[in-house]
């Protein structure tokens, strides 16, 4: 049976870094999956961009629990999406991220995140609603501080079943 996810490209830091890019994104799969390992040299939020759009054009919808309470927020109108909010630097925190129908130039682009802490979990449904285009380049960053030496990210392809 041949496999549905495809590595893609993997970067491991070898020293601090503020973000993490992946470029020249192949076109060839229905879907992506970038699945993200990191420690954080402060307590900061981690965000997502594609196509190095910095304008206002991401929105989502985020759940956040800790085994006793829960919470939501809606962001608009940003120039982002977050994909975890206070990650501490005592915690490594893992990341799925799926990318829904990358390619189409026709749609806006969604996705679904999952986040995790050591004191917290999320689930975060985010929407790129800038003029219709395929994903070329994804951009993971921090708002201060960085990714600890050892942070590993992976993105991967999926190919139609």
């Amino acid at each position: 049976m041949a496999k549905t996810y495809e590595p893609i490209s993997t970067t491991t830091l070898g020293s601090a870094a503020a973000s993490v890019t992946f470029s020249s994104i192949p076109q060839t799969y229905t879907d992506l999956v970038l699945i993200a390992s990191t420690q954080t040299s402060n307590n900061v939020d981690v965000f997502m961009r594609f196509n190095s759009d910095t304008a206002n054009n991401y929105s989502s919808t985020n759940i956040v629990g800790n085994g006793t309470s829960a919470s939501s927020t809606r962001l608009s109108s940003r120039s982002d999406i977050i994909i975890m909010s206070g990650n501490p630097s005592t915690s490594i925190s893992t990341y799925v991220l799926n990318i829904f129908n990358y390619t189409n130039a026709t749609t806006y682009k969604s996705c679904l995140i999952r986040s995790n802490l050591g004191d917290r979990v999320a689930a975060i449904v985010g929407l790129w609603r800038a003029t219709p285009a395929a994903i070329t380049t994804i951009n993971i960053r921090v708002d201060t501080g960085t990714f600890n030496t050892g942070s590993t990210f992976t993105l991967y392809g999926i190919k139609a079943a």
